[in-house]
């Protein structure tokens, strides 16, 4: 089994940077993509940015060339990358992680990011 636990979230202004940070524990060796998820009051959760096993990486089109993602597959972690931030950025962060064969979807329990104008 595989656990996720998120950090970094934060209040911030707008224009401003933050890093989130996932640290995963148990079976990191079976862990195939990692991606960082969102989710804003009365809205979807969305797919912000995802990363393979290889580091092969995708953005959501809003986040290009402001986020960026990247992993340690040896130390289970993952991180993201915020700069340029804006009100639109608000949302909860979520974690998540693809296990095993059967690409099991794992979340950690959420991060709030708060972006003032």
């Amino acid at each position: 089994q595989v656990q996720l636990v998120e950090s970094g979230g934060a209040l911030v202004q707008a224009g401003g940077s933050l890093r989130l940070s996932c640290a995963a524990s148990g079976s990191i060796f079976s862990i195939n993509v990692m991606g960082w998820y969102r989710q804003a009051p009365g809205k979807q959760r969305e797919m912000v940015a995802t990363i393979s096993r290889n580091g092969y990486t995708n953005y959501r089109d809003s986040v290009k060339g402001r986020f960026t993602i990247s992993r340690d597959n040896a130390k289970g972690t993952l991180d993201l990358q915020m700069n340029s931030l804006k009100p639109e950025d608000t949302a909860v962060y979520y974690c998540n992680a693809l296990i095993g064969i059967y690409l099991t979807n794992v979340w950690g329990q959420g991060t709030q990011v708060t972006v003032s104008p």
